[in-house]
């Protein structure tokens, strides 16, 4: 596992991810209609033409799982008992076919659980850049994480 342990994270600790993902004319479609989202502006080539994007636009809540995806190898892979919430989820710019999205992570918070004696809960704001490293999208999230074990 490569996840970090609750006493591995500090505040202010910074991730590049070294992970990417090209997203594709067949995500957004597949992941729209698997999530019963009709948006035409998705799905529809000629309804997007006549927008201000002149193209579809790529599925914002695919844009945050993958963001949140890209993570999880160098921040909660093995470690995590599970995700607590997200807040201040933005999309300042538009993700479209055939960009590259990339992930870095900082470190909000960390603090023990008031409740469990074996876990604490990590605040991480993510941030998703474009191949240009323009900002796609932000959010915070909170993560219920393990202990290290003890020696």
């Amino acid at each position: 596992m490569t996840g970090l342990y609750l006493d591995e994270f500090t505040v202010g600790r910074h991730f590049r991810h070294p992970l990417t993902r090209t997203v594709s004319e067949a995500d957004n479609t597949t992941f729209s209609l698997m999530t019963m989202n009709p948006q035409p502006l998705h799905i529809d080539a000629h309804f997007a033409e006549s927008t201000e994007w002149g193209e579809r636009l790529f599925n914002s809540m695919m844009t945050l799982a993958i963001m949140v995806g890209l993570s999880v190898q160098d921040t909660t892979l093995g470690t995590t008992v599970g995700n607590l919430g997200m807040s201040d989820v933005r999309f300042p710019k538009p993700v479209f076919h055939g960009d590259t999205l990339r992930a870095e992570t900082v470190v909000i918070s960390v603090r023990e659980s008031k409740s469990r004696d074996d876990v604490g809960i990590v605040e991480f704001e993510h941030t998703c850049l474009n191949q240009r490293d323009e900002v796609v999208a932000i959010c915070r999230r909170a993560a219920m994480m393990r202990k290290g074990p003890v020696a």
